[in-house]
């Protein structure tokens, strides 16, 4: 369980993850060695799984991000196992859900445009195994990103 001391550090930590040690440990007034204990207890209890670098995929020239729904053939063995290994291997395909209901699974899909979308569209996922229905929603704006939890 979290207590006081752990959800400061979480928040300051989560707020800005390029803090040295000194400066998270003085912006959630605690002592160095306190927060090194906790850290390590934090990555241990597997709250905190990893910092990681955000790079934005804009900035690297591709400006066009589709949701594809996806609806399987679910007559078919494996066909969630086999769809998913296959979706992994498109390197465009940065995000990968599945649901419960009319549509099993939701691809993120990046492009550099419209023309490489369709190409990656007809070339790749298109060839999906098990497919029995497809909707794309192009993405025209994001209103939040936000992986900041409340604590």
């Amino acid at each position: 369980m979290l207590n006081s001391i752990d959800r400061r550090i979480l928040r300051q930590w989560q707020f800005d993850p390029t803090l040295t040690p000194a400066e998270l440990a003085k912006r959630a007034g605690v002592s160095l060695g306190k927060l090194g204990r906790r850290q390590a207890r934090l990555r241990d209890e597997g709250i905190v799984q990893g910092v990681q670098a955000v790079v934005d995929w804009v900035a690297l020239g591709y400006a066009v991000e589709v949701s594809l729904r996806v609806t399987l053939d679910k007559t078919q063995p494996r066909a969630f196992e086999n769809f998913i290994t296959k979706a992994r291997d498109i390197p465009e395909v940065i995000e990968i859900q599945t649901f419960l209901g009319r549509v099993d699974v939701r691809l993120s899909v990046i492009a550099r445009d419209m023309a490489h979308y369709q190409n990656l569209y007809r070339s790749r996922v298109l060839s999906l195994p098990h497919i029995s229905d497809i909707e794309a929603l192009m993405q025209v704006a994001q209103i939040k990103n936000d992986e900041v939890l409340p604590l």
